[in-house]
């Protein structure tokens, strides 16, 4: 598999899993339709698969230059962090404006999203390597024409 459809299934299948959760989830904790939860989830899923590619793509490209090949837990741990810390920045004012909530309440929300989040993106990525194998960047077998 190339490396962009490697990264482009990747986001997608991530996405459609996070949307399935997090709707239903935000419905329940603020108290509001499942249709304006799951819009927003639709929402915080699409800036997430843009910054999912995204930050995918950069993290390839350092991770091609390191002398250790492979995924460790530190690899894993800090791809991790990346993403997710980088995520909560981007959807915050989202989803303030979003649930009518102040920042601080936005900020909360998202760390308690980011407490899942930050499990299912190391067990995701675990798994999706698994199933598809390690990309070139890792020491996987490159892509296959």
């Amino acid at each position: 598999m190339t490396p962009i459809r490697r990264r482009i299934l990747q986001a997608v299948l991530y996405e459609l899993v996070a949307i399935a959760v997090v709707g239903p989830l935000l419905s329940l904790v603020f108290d509001k339709s499942q249709g304006s939860t799951f819009g927003l989830a639709v929402v915080l899923s699409t800036i997430a698969l843009c910054w999912n590619y995204g930050f995918n793509w950069l993290f390839e490209r350092w991770e091609s230059r390191q002398p250790a090949r492979g995924r460790s837990f530190g690899r894993r741990l800090a791809h991790g962090l990346g993403f997710e810390g980088g995520l909560v920045l981007i959807l915050l004012p989202v989803m303030s404006l979003w649930l009518e909530i102040s920042w601080w309440a936005a900020f909360v929300t998202n760390l308690g999203l980011l407490a899942f989040f930050f499990v299912y993106a190391i067990a995701f990525t675990w798994a999706f390597d698994r199933v598809f194998g390690l990309p070139a960047s890792a020491g996987g077998p490159g892509p296959q024409r």
